[in-house]
């Protein structure tokens, strides 16, 4: 069969393999596309091949948001190193996919198109290893806002839903709350049994190691778990933009948190 020269192209695009090779893998699988890809990657041809073992510990965040301010996506997409992060056109890729993630609602890669996923090509053309990593899909249940932040390196991003006559301004400023704060859950009810057990029983060992009677060391241990709750529950902590109100205070009245996703780069 006859092998276009534009269909060599896009396979040597995808693997970086040569474009002999890339012919031949072509031809010996009947003009396939996948089934070449494939067939390069078992021969050891396709470039992205062999660099997917590397650790791809550095990357980026990005986000995409709808238009109505209802819907938005967070991707973070990962690579060898921060040099990479900052190329335009793995800043493009990210922001292809957050856009695709948005526009299809995905929790998953699986769940996206395979040519939006597929890093192959820009494995081969810039040569590092890039993997997808965590990725996000938030919408505002009825009414409501979203809030966004992105750190200036790119690599922290926050959405936060907010339920109520909420404000644009209040969301963003908790989102930026969530982003230098790292809060385990929004209320206290949502922190887990088993934090809680643990906790519970440190403080209890303190109390006790310094000798405190037991019904002054229960005392001493909710004190301390109150202070807990402070560190860890979105709503309960100290704001970032004036300590002396909680993020509770600065939500309003009948606005509530329904949720936060923090993604950062390597954690």
């Amino acid at each position: 069969m006859t092998i276009s020269a534009s269909t060599v192209k896009e396979l040597r695009e995808r693997t970086g393999a040569g474009m002999m090779d890339c012919k031949k893998a072509l031809t010996e699988c009947g003009g396939d596309m996948d089934k070449a890809i494939a067939w390069l990657r078992e021969k050891g041809l396709s470039k992205a091949a062999k660099k997917a073992g590397r650790a791809t510990a550095e990357g980026l965040v990005t986000i995409a948001m709808a238009a109505d301010g209802k819907a938005a996506a967070m991707v973070e997409l990962n690579c060898e190193t921060d040099f990479v992060a900052k190329n335009e056109e793995f800043i493009a890729k990210a922001t292809a996919i957050a856009e695709a993630v948005l526009a299809s609602g995905a929790t998953t890669p699986e769940a996206l198109p395979a040519e939006i996923t597929d890093l192959s090509g820009l494995i081969g053309k810039i040569g590092e290893n890039m993997q997808l990593g965590r990725m996000a899909y938030v919408t505002v249940p009825g009414e409501g806002v979203i809030g966004s932040y992105i750190h200036s390196n790119h690599k922290l991003g926050v959405l936060v839903v907010l339920t109520g006559p909420a404000t644009a301004e209040v969301a963003k400023d908790v989102a930026m709350q969530v982003a230098a704060a790292n809060p385990l859950c929004v209320t206290p009810d949502q922190v887990p049994a088993e934090a809680l057990e643990q906790e519970r029983a440190i403080y209890l060992n303190q109390a006790k190691q310094e000798g405190k009677p037991e019904a002054i060391a229960e005392k001493i241990v909710e004190g301390r778990m109150r202070k807990y709750y402070q560190e860890v529950c979105l709503v309960e902590q100290p704001f970032i933009k004036d300590d002396k109100k909680t993020v509770k205070d600065i939500l309003g009245k009948g606005v509530q948190v329904d949720r936060f996703v923090r993604i950062a780069v390597g954690a």
